[in-house]
């Protein structure tokens, strides 16, 4: 079917009709349509969200290794300052939701020197630090290992 559009040129219905073909004069969407886009557009705002949150528990996790890290480095540093190193196990609470436990174990024994006083050896220390922290519903800890070679003081 044509229209007559002035002089003796005819123009298809179609583009009388706003150019839509098959969709009468109204030319919008259907209920379906309209419903099938509001599904997609909600799987991919979920997939958005998701992205952000796992990214943001990311950063949270990495954030708070990094700050037990130096928090066990801090105990490990201070550890002997005072004099001589205590076998044995101590624990506390550090703050901020971190836990620290500490435990000192005398690995070998040998005497300083051959003129040294009686009962004065250099010992070999295994120093386990272990930060812990409750995250996202877990537990969480970080463990530092070492050893150090100090004088230890005899267990009472």
């Amino acid at each position: 079917m044509s229209v007559e559009a002035g002089g003796n040129r005819k123009v298809p219905t179609a583009v009388a009709h706003g150019g839509l073909i098959g969709r009468g004069p109204s030319g919008g969407f259907t209920l379906i349509e309209v419903v099938v886009a509001m599904a997609i557009a909600g799987l991919a705002l979920v997939g958005l969200f998701r992205a952000g949150s796992t990214g943001l528990f990311a950063v949270d996790s990495a954030t708070r290794v990094q700050q037990a890290v130096e928090r066990a480095q801090s105990h490990l540093d201070a550890l002997g300052r005072a004099g001589a190193i205590a076998p044995g196990e101590t624990e506390g609470d550090d703050g901020a939701g971190y836990r620290w436990r500490l435990r000192v174990r005398p690995l070998e024994a040998r005497p300083a020197a051959p003129q040294s006083e009686p009962g004065s050896a250099m010992t070999l220390l295994d120093l386990e630090v272990t930060i812990s922290w409750r995250a996202w519903g877990r537990e969480r800890s970080v463990v530092l290992d070492t050893r150090r070679l100090g004088t230890a003081m005899a267990t009472r």
